[in-house]
């Protein structure tokens, strides 16, 4: 196996990602000290991250424990367990049945059902009835069964397959669904357990070629000139590792085959002294149900990071392509689900953007002009999710802002309708092609770190001045932001407010700056909506923390995803808003924000055949955390520019 030495020598930091060396000496040792034969199947392989104090007190040079957290599953009775592995010790440091679960999709199931069904003579009888001859023409597409208590599907590990055929190899399949037909997969047994079929339905009339070589139609324009974006000098950060330093920021990237790309101890340097900011931010979940009620569709809600792991979905990423400039990339280490490696390389992309304005005046009088640019560090990952493409980007600004954006672009979820009929849960987006409404909600899990490590939320209310002379406001025209610091979890339940600009600080109250107030982070949220799903309903026994946007608990290192550990055909109960019913106090704790964002879509023509991209985000913006704008000391534009002091 290694020795300890060969191991600790390839790391420099207790949050390194695992290497490709470390996850196979992890399944080794698991596979060899608890028996393992073929029938366990490693659904997640990745770093068992250290105590915060062990984080906070280390100190370059020091002694590195190396420990993987691994999900095995047992494909002969579909049970589930977690471990905990020494790698340095070489030893498994604890093994646990738990009950009732069932782990993520792995890697591997996805190709395993698609050849599962479409050699099922039941399948083939059902394609025939759609005079559909050759089953190699056909696509499916796993999807969660979610939880509807249906009792014969109790304790199996299954799979809904959505079906759709292609007119010729390389077609847009998704141009063409079999709507109704459904089969449904022990992915355990790789046995179909039934099919679902609500009848033949009319393959749709028109194709969704979005490649100019195959659709005539697309004249790729020719009037757009080059943008030759260069650096060179090179680029204005260090990396080390996974440890990335620029201008006054020091960030640590993380990565797992779930959550994808993680932020950890990210700080901001101030008159020589480092100061924290965050302990580890990512996205937590992402919730996507769909309104429509046929029953080809009412079942449809993904939760994509707990059912299917954005992270192990990821793209490589191409210059030119997804990311322009001096580039550095990541490659993603993790696990199949035998145990072997899994690399993405180029998985996660570092660089640097000019971002415009970052501050400007004028004197009027002297026609004196102060200008500086603002330029913005870009962390970005891109996942594919059977149609849908997700980008999720992390930007660091020159005045000490963090802002995160979602970008959804890729194919639209549809179905086949007859001529002439007029969907009521969705949009015709092409003759016969109907796009279900639907909403996408992003959780990120927050763990801040302002200037230490005892933190409180206040929430900001703007409101009216009432006329009268107690409120000395004569002349009508008074308001003012109320704050009001949430002390306890249930407090923390809270929602976004129009009529009241409603916002959210994350303080230290331990920590004061100039003017005598606590130095702060504000959360300000951007572009949101609300669900619109039954209480009662599956998805919200599911997935009730996106009815709030925001909560806040005391930190707990076992409740990392909103939806639970285990999400997958869970019937809910192990969630977010089922831990804040602890009532723990979050003033001045050790607290998590969690936020989530919404995307409501009624969808257009227009994100036929693929979606145009759209943007979802929150920025995390300093309040007080300076003395004033921390961006004076950004240099004037270079020489040659005629903008700023003659």
């Amino acid at each position: 196996m290694g020795t300890q030495e060969q191991v600790l020598q390839k790391v420099g930091h207790p949050l390194e990602p695992l290497t490709a060396e470390e996850i196979l000496k992890a399944v080794a040792i698991l596979k060899e000290q608890k028996n393992l034969n073929d029938s366990a199947r490693f659904e997640q392989v990745g770093l068992y991250e250290p105590a915060k104090e062990v984080v906070l007190n280390f100190k370059e040079g020091d002694p590195v424990t190396r420990e993987a957290f691994i999900i095995v599953l047992d494909t002969k009775d579909s049970k589930t367990y977690e471990a905990v592995v020494s790698i340095t010790k070489e030893e498994v440091s604890s093994w646990e049945h738990i009950p009732g679960v069932q782990p993520s999709f792995l890697l591997e199931e996805y190709s395993e059902l698609e050849e599962t069904v479409k050699k099922h003579p039941d399948f083939l009888a059902a394609l025939q009835k759609r005079g559909i001859e050759d089953p190699n023409l056909v696509m499916v597409d796993p999807w969660s069964v979610g939880y509807f208590g249906i009792p014969e599907d109790e304790g199996k590990r299954l799979a809904r397959a959505l079906c759709f055929v292609r007119k010729f190899p390389g077609d847009n399949a998704y141009a063409y669904p079999l709507t109704g037909l459904l089969p449904v997969v022990d992915l355990s047994t790789m046995e179909i357990v039934r099919i679902e079929d609500s009848g033949v339905k009319p393959i749709a009339p028109k194709d969704a070629l979005y490649k100019p070589e195959q659709n005539e139609n697309i004249e790729v324009r020719t009037d757009l000139k080059p943008i030759e974006i260069t650096q060179p000098e090179g680029p204005s950060f260090e990396i080390e590792g996974h440890n990335i330093k620029w201008q006054k920021w020091d960030i640590r990237i993380g990565y797992t085959a779930r959550e994808g790309l993680v932020l950890h101890t990210v700080s901001y340097e101030e008159k020589g002294k480092k100061r924290p900011v965050l302990y580890r931010a990512a996205l937590s979940e992402m919730v996507v149900p769909y309104g429509d009620t046929n029953p080809a569709h009412d079942w449809q809600c993904a939760f994509d990071a707990g059912e299917y792991g954005i992270g192990q979905l990821a793209n490589s990423l191409e210059l030119g392509c997804d990311c322009l400039g001096h580039i550095h990339y990541f490659d993603a280490t993790m696990a199949t689900g035998k145990g072997e490696v899994h690399r993405i390389p180029n998985a996660v992309c570092l660089h640097e953007e000019d971002y415009g304005i970052a501050w400007k005046h004028t004197d009027w009088r002297t026609n004196d002009v102060e200008v500086r640019r603002s330029r913005r560090l870009v962390i970005s990952f891109f996942t594919t999710v059977a149609n849908y493409d997700y980008g999720f980007f992390w930007y660091f600004y020159t005045d000490g802002r963090i802002e995160h954006e979602a970008k959804l672009t890729g194919i639209l979820n549809v179905g086949v309708i007859e001529a002439g009929e007029k969907p009521k849960y969705g949009s015709e987006v092409a003759p016969q092609i109907n796009a279900p409404i639907h909403q996408h909600f992003f959780n990120y899990r927050i763990d801040p770190f302002i200037d230490g490590q005892k933190n409180s939320v206040v929430e900001l209310n703007t409101v009216a001045s009432k006329p009268g002379s107690s409120s000395n406001n004569p002349r009508l025209n008074g308001f003012y932001a109320e704050t009001t610091t949430l002390k306890t979890e249930l407090e923390s339940q809270r929602t976004m407010n129009l009529e009241t600009s409603r916002g959210w600080k994350i303080i230290n109250p331990n920590s004061k700056n100039f003017v005598g107030e606590p130095v702060a982070y504000e959360l300000v949220p951007g572009h949101n909506t609300i669900p619109y799903l039954h209480e009662e309903s599956s998805v919200m026994k599911r997935a009730g923390f996106i009815k709030n946007h925001l909560h806040v608990t005391k930190f707990d290192r076992d409740q990392m995803y909103a939806s639970g550990k285990y999400p997958n055909q869970n019937k809910g109960g192990d969630t977010l808003d089922h831990w804040v019913k602890a009532n723990r106090p979050i003033e001045n704790e050790d607290i998590v924000v969690w936020y989530n964002m919404g995307v409501h879509h009624i969808v257009r023509p227009e994100d036929w055949p693929v979606m145009p991209t759209a943007y979802i985000g929150f920025e995390l913006k300093p309040h007080g955390f300076f003395d004033g704008n921390p961006a004076l000391d950004l240099p004037r534009p270079a020489k040659g520019t005629s903008c700023c002091n003659k």
